[in-house]
């Protein structure tokens, strides 16, 4: 058990709910139970849940290790490009879960870490989310960092929370951007005419931010590089949906008629670059854009030239 130090940075906020809003994944339950058990203390001696903040409190937070669960380690092949003793960095590919939930309890990126690391994970994303630090859809492949201590996981959070960690996606949309190059700043939120999708919406909606540029243009559809400030979920499909532009494959926020030869959205985590929590070098990595992706591209080049498209 790793404990975790925290500065506030707010006056008057209950200490529950400080350390839920700053530790990832924890929640306003989880935080209460933790100070109940002891386990955070301020200035050495034990807080108390109606405790209130100040500026430069510092607090200790000693986190439990991940309950044992009912989540196997499997030993499913991965593309690590990336590992030591605090972290490794990962290249998912397109049509693996990254973490068990209803409907997919296991075969997931969680199982093959389980497997690969024996266990040496993050606890603080939960029993059901060890080492997982954000996330990739089902179906976009590309890079991820996983923490293998509380430590690194973190501070990698904090890293993510001021949008420090340098995130470059690849995208195949639909028609032709006016414009070389823009971005989409709107808020994402649940959909409020369907919960299971996202939506760009200012009902109990979070900030966001996705910088585009045009790579390679095809006529009626279009090769673009996105670029996160924030990592909202659905956040490039929502927001490139949102200005006419829907990702090729997208059945959720593509046509209804979406290119179901693609298996899902045509988007690809390509770039990720942080700062390496323990030894503060800057650390940043390239995937190579997978075959179905590179194939798919061949195809618009082709039809291109020959005036054809799906």
């Amino acid at each position: 058990m790793t404990p975790i130090r925290l500065t506030a940075d707010r006056a008057g906020e209950r200490l529950d709910q400080f350390l839920a809003r700053s530790v990832e994944g924890l929640t306003r339950s989880a935080a209460q139970r933790l100070l109940e058990e002891g386990a955070v203390t301020r200035s050495g001696r034990p807080a108390r849940k109606n405790d209130k903040t100040s500026p430069g409190d510092v607090l200790e937070v000693v986190l439990p290790d991940p309950a044992p669960v009912d989540l196997l380690p499997q030993n499913i092949p991965l593309d690590i490009v990336y590992e030591d003793d605090s972290l490794l960095v990962v290249n998912k590919p397109k049509g693996m879960v990254v973490h068990p939930a209803p409907g997919n309890p296991d075969g997931t990126m969680v199982n093959a870490l389980l497997w690969h690391c024996a266990g040496r994970l993050s606890g603080i994303g939960g029993v059901m989310r060890p080492g997982i630090v954000h996330r990739i859809d089902k179906d976009t492949s590309g890079l991820l960092v996983v923490a293998k201590t509380d430590a690194a996981h973190q501070a990698l959070t904090e890293q993510m929370s001021v949008h420090s960690i340098h995130r470059v996606y690849h995208a195949v949309v639909y028609g032709n951007l006016k414009e070389d190059a823009g971005f989409v700043e709107a808020p994402i939120g649940r959909d409020p005419k369907d919960r299971k999708k996202m939506a760009v919406t200012q009902q109990n909606s979070k900030y966001a931010y996705t910088g585009w540029q045009v790579l390679e243009r095809f006529g009626n559809f279009t090769y673009i590089a996105c670029k996160l400030k924030t990592g909202r979920t659905h956040q490039i499909r929502v927001h490139m949906a949102s200005i006419g532009h829907p990702l090729a494959g997208d059945a959720v926020y593509g046509p209804k008629n979406c290119i179901r030869s693609l298996n899902g959205q045509c988007l690809h985590a390509k770039e990720l670059g942080f700062v390496h929590p323990a030894t503060g070098e800057w650390m940043q990595f390239d995937s190579s854009l997978p075959d179905w992706f590179q194939d798919y591209l061949n195809r618009l080049r082709k039809e291109s030239r020959h005036g054809a498209f799906e």
